[in-house]
């Protein structure tokens, strides 16, 4: 039984009025006592098909925080879907809650029932604070999941592909911003090196990149600096780094009002969704400063590009070569900025509101 629960809201604004902000279909206050789970399901818009989006556990200061990051990540993910030209819409859901004390397997298929319930509005994956144990519970009540263990017939962690894809992007910044798109002897912070991050900083080490990194677990990071021989550094250190490339992976809004007056780099890009706190206000004030932003739902979504090919028939080589694309898709998204004078995750949102418009002006016509 769903259990609705008053949520706090910021700046006055009703929980209404936050879920038409951004002309959200659907939104789903997920509560049962027995396990203790607390969900928000958020499908932003089904228009090129099934809402697709993982589930995220995190320990938020709060339900209104938590409504925001559900909002902010499902239209996030209609947009990354778009612009990658799969026939999938935007749907994300959080969890609240501590992903290493709370879940169990009563809990993690208790919300399964709740995603069945949805009857295939929405797909849920892996996202911060889930695996791919976790998705085994959920499928065992649904069959709306993705991101399946490769022995149930899935595609495993998709970790490996978004780290991919981040770093195709990575390239066409550098190339954008330095004229050659080599990253080795660049300067490189990476915030956060759980599952995409770590991949990330292999791929960076790979290409001989000096590599810095933080994360709020320190055995973590121990671990990945002895491998790859990157220096730790602080978490609020982070942004006073004289670096090249500032790699977001973490959560969103870390390009705020107080980092731009500190960010030394020339690129930001990075896999964290919802980098720009204030879209209207920072991705402008970017252009200002001269840094050069890839899109953080066009070179991140290589985690939904394999989850996708899981849907269709699982092939890893077409995966990787499809997240390949977002090298090119990056470099046209620059030259749509530069031609039309506005930054460049307006012109990424751009060109995904016109694929969404087309087909839905098709799918509108018998």
């Amino acid at each position: 039984m769903v259990e609705l629960k008053e949520v706090e809201v910021k700046k006055d604004k009703s929980v209404f009025d936050q879920i038409s902000e951004h002309n959200h279909e659907k939104v789903v206050f997920c509560h049962d006592k027995e396990t203790g789970l607390k969900a928000i399901i958020g499908i932003h818009n089904t228009v090129l098909g099934p809402a697709l989006g993982g589930t995220r556990m995190w320990s938020y200061a709060s339900e209104a925080e938590a409504l925001d990051d559900v909002l902010r990540l499902s239209r996030g993910m209609t947009y990354k879907a778009a612009i990658s030209g799969l026939n999938l819409g935007g749907g994300k859901a959080v969890i609240i809650g501590d992903a290493k004390k709370d879940k169990s397997e009563a809990f993690m298929r208790r919300y399964g029932r709740f995603v069945k319930n949805l009857n295939g509005a929405y797909i849920t994956a892996e996202d911060v604070g889930t695996t791919t144990k976790d998705m085994e519970y959920i499928r065992m009540e649904t069959e709306h999941v993705a991101g399946l263990p490769e022995s149930m017939g899935g595609s495993g962690d998709p970790s490996p592909v978004t780290a991919y894809g981040t770093y195709m992007g990575m390239k066409a910044a550098a190339k954008k911003a330095f004229g050659s798109d080599s990253l080795e002897g660049k300067k490189i912070s990476v915030q956060g090196v759980g599952h995409v991050g770590g991949y990330l900083v292999e791929l960076l080490a790979k290409e001989n990149a000096q590599i810095f990194i933080t994360d709020i677990y320190e055995d973590r990071l121990r671990e990945v600096s002895e491998k790859y021989g990157a220096k730790v550094v602080g978490m609020d250190e982070i942004y006073d780094l004289d670096v090249d490339i500032y790699s977001p992976c973490a959560l969103g809004g870390t390009v705020n009002d107080d980092t731009l007056n500190r960010l030394k780099c020339q690129v930001i890009a990075g896999s964290a969704n919802n980098q720009l706190r204030d879209e209207k206000l920072h991705g402008p004030a970017l252009i200002e400063k001269g840094i050069v932003y890839a899109p953080d739902f066009l070179i991140n979504a290589g985690g939904l590009i394999n989850v996708y090919s899981e849907l269709i028939g699982y092939n890893r080589e077409s995966a990787y070569a499809q997240t390949e694309r977002i090298y090119g898709y990056t470099l046209d998204i620059f030259e749509l900025a530069e031609k039309e004078g506005i930054h460049n995750q307006a012109a990424a949102m751009k060109m995904a509101k016109k694929r969404i418009e087309s087909i839905g002006k098709v799918r509108s016509t018998y």
